[in-house]
């Protein structure tokens, strides 16, 4: 008995490594195969279109800059379309088999890249990167859902950057194999052929060892089971409570988390699609050219993933709020490189230029503190669903900025027109952040368990509380 009790307070004080850690390693593993199946075609169709770049003995395809952009922005129609779904489906039916399907379809699409295109060409490998679309749109809201029901208040922050630096691991792994498996003897086709497997045999881990939560876990303790449920405020309840969406749609925080997000994207994706044509115009230096230098802002962006999140975990023990870090750190994240894009604006130094890139991408990182947690601060019952909302609306804005960006710079070689790209990316970044530091909240919020009354909904706030319990004053 006294070994059981000496057990529960090392989980409450956070054991070394619990389930809830493995859980998290196997999302950190879902989120590396999902990158790598996002952007193995990215790096890919250089050599699909050029043979003799890497591996001669594969097929060519004469595909122009018109059609290569519509295959490269193909995977998004499809990843939009099932942001909202996703979430739900998480919410009602579990995240652990939402999460297992969607990755394995993707994984199976991936390894057919090679044989769709022999037979049908580009369109049918844009069909096919639609339906990877879909099939990954369910992705972010499961793991959001999880790692809602895995990680105790104290840990959320570390936990889900943990999780969530997966995707730049991922990323960077991908740009840095790619060359050499496209020139071994696997050529192109096995740049899709070993991404897709190992996808497939993350699909078979998970299986057997996910969890959808604590609850459903057949290996944790009941210690660390009592941990995770007392931190966070659930108990198994089998009725799973109605989404309230009038009260999502009429939240104030989730209005500003919607904005942040949409604005993070606009910036984020600006910055990763377009500099390197900035660079190869205005600095004369193709960065793309260049594997490590492509791979060296995302590598930046992962290690600064556990520096940041050690930071904060430290101030976390010292007494800093879970609003006031969540503020900082979003702060850094977004106004930082908001800075670093004006900078970039006027450099003409090309090594100065990737100096500010890296940071830029890097110093990002600090948003896995910031509002990207902060769905599961509002509601730990529709993290998925909150998730799935704003990364719907937050991809749109991916879409759309490219196009502005070719809107605006009509001629590549202008250093002004790209000045004014970077300013209104950083314009976003700090609106984005500002209003999340005026409106966002970590507190939970009274709808989280299901619609509520509006006098039942007055009366919590003000108690302070809502129906799981205490919250954290903002």
């Amino acid at each position: 008995m006294m070994a059981k009790n000496r057990r529960f307070e090392t989980d409450e004080e956070g054991s070394l490594f619990g389930i809830r850690h493995l859980q998290c390693f196997l999302l950190f593993l879902c989120l590396t195969v999902a990158y790598a199946l996002r952007v193995n075609l990215s790096v890919a169709i250089v050599a699909m279109t050029n043979a003799n770049s890497t591996n001669p003995d594969f097929p060519e395809y004469t595909w122009n800059e018109k059609t290569k952009s519509l295959l490269l922005s193909s995977f998004f129609w499809g990843y939009i379309i099932t942001q909202i779904p996703g979430g739900a489906i998480a919410q009602k039916y579990g995240a652990k088999y939402c999460l297992l399907i969607g990755l394995l379809l993707c994984s199976l699409m991936a390894i057919l890249t090679p044989y769709f295109a022999a037979i049908g060409d580009w369109p049918l490998v844009c069909a096919l990167r639609v339906v990877q679309g879909l099939c990954q749109g369910v992705l972010f809201p499961s793991v959001h859902t999880l790692i809602s029901k895995w990680a105790p208040v104290d840990e959320r922050g570390k936990l889900g950057t943990y999780t969530y630096s997966g995707t730049q691991f991922g990323t960077v792994l991908m740009l840095g194999s790619s060359g050499v498996i496209a020139s071994s003897s696997a050529g192109w086709p096995g740049i899709f052929y070993i991404s897709g497997a190992v996808g497939v045999l993350w699909s078979i881990v998970w299986y057997f060892y996910g969890a959808s939560t604590p609850a459903e876990s057949k290996s944790i303790s009941v210690e660390e089971r009592k941990f995770i449920e007392t931190s966070i405020g659930s108990t198994p309840n089998t009725v799973k409570p109605k989404t309230p969406w009038l009260a999502i749609f009429t939240s104030i925080p989730f209005y500003s988390l919607i904005f942040v997000h949409c604005a993070h994207n606009w910036g984020f994706w600006t910055l990763l699609t377009e500099i390197p044509t900035y660079m190869a115009n205005i600095l004369k230096k193709d960065i793309k050219s260049n594997a490590v230098l492509s791979a060296l802002p995302y590598f930046v962006m992962c290690l600064l993933c556990y520096v940041f999140s050690f930071i904060a975990d430290l101030l976390f023990k010292r007494g800093l709020s879970l609003s006031t870090s969540r503020k900082v750190f979003n702060t850094i994240g977004q106004w930082g490189p908001a800075v670093a894009l004006i900078g970039l604006g006027y450099t003409t130094d090309a090594t100065l230029a990737i100096v500010l890139l890296t940071i830029t991408v890097g110093i990002n990182s600090a948003t896995y503190l910031g509002f990207q947690m902060n769905h599961i601060d509002l509601s730990p019952n529709f993290a998925g669903t909150l998730m799935g909302i704003t990364n719907c609306a937050a991809n749109v804005m991916s879409i759309i900025a490219p196009l502005v960006v070719g809107f605006i710079v009509t001629d590549e070689e202008n250093a002004f027109q790209w000045r004014i790209v970077f300013f209104i990316s950083a314009a976003f970044f700090f609106t984005g952040n500002l209003l999340f530091c005026l409106f966002g909240k970590t507190e939970v919020q009274p709808w989280n368990n299901g619609p509520v009354s509006r006098r039942q909904s007055t009366r919590e706030a003000e108690n302070g509380t809502a129906r799981n319990g205490p919250v954290e004053s903002t």
